[in-house]
């Protein structure tokens, strides 16, 4: 039978106390890159990034400065219309939901597929890119934020008017296109212009004594 070799007891006072060596890498040992480099390894690498050159399968994530960018202005357009109009989607869904209606999904469909149309138009001419549109102007970035500013200000607070004021009729015809105007507003907005315009619809909610619920 095989003899069980006993463990010595080790107290913790036996075990030595140091702290780790922050002192960096020894230079004296070679770290994997450097064997790498002795055997030539490393040098196709070396040219091929000196060449602006990828590997095989490899997409760049950036565009360069004088080169077309990756997505272009229509195909951005096209994805944020595409969701912004999902976003038109659910809020008539869920403002049909709140007063009980009868759901007409043809209904609510068309009227995202007209969102998606005007949306796009607008999107195209108004979002900033690298590439200037072919018809619009460029815009320049003041005027750009005063633009989303002052819709992100008035899509808001009629948004809050007619929630308050209107009947249920209008609320449903209205709040979902002013739902996506203010949002999209403030997303184009840089983060001072959005919380001003935020906080110009909390100023007005308040001034003018009109609840949330």
């Amino acid at each position: 039978m095989a003899r069980q070799r006993r463990q010595k007891d080790v107290s913790s006072s036996d075990i030595p106390l140091a702290h780790p060596d922050k002192s960096g890498p020894d230079p004296s040992r070679q770290t994997l890159l450097n064997l790498a480099a002795e055997r030539g390894l490393l040098d196709a690498e070396i040219q091929d990034r000196k060449a602006g050159k990828l590997p095989t399968g490899a997409v760049p994530l950036r565009a360069k400065p004088d080169e077309e960018p990756l997505i272009g202005r229509f195909g951005e357009a096209v994805l944020w219309s595409s969701s912004l109009a999902m976003l038109h989607f659910s809020l008539d869904v869920l403002t049909q939901h709140q007063y009980s209606e009868v759901l007409s999904w043809q209904r609510v469909i068309t009227q995202s597929l007209q969102a998606f149309g005007v949306i796009l138009v607008l999107f195209y001419a108004l979002h900033p890119h690298s590439a200037p549109a072919a018809v619009f102007p460029r815009i320049p970035a003041l005027l750009h934020q005063l633009i989303f500013f002052a819709s992100s200000v008035g899509g808001g607070c009629y948004l809050i008017h007619i929630t308050n004021e209107y009947s249920y009729y209008a609320v449903l015809k209205q709040a979902p296109p002013l739902g996506v105007i203010w949002i999209w507003s403030v997303i184009e907005l840089d983060l001072l212009w959005a919380l001003g315009s935020l906080l110009s619809c909390l100023a007005f909610l308040w001034l003018g004594g009109y609840s949330v619920m």
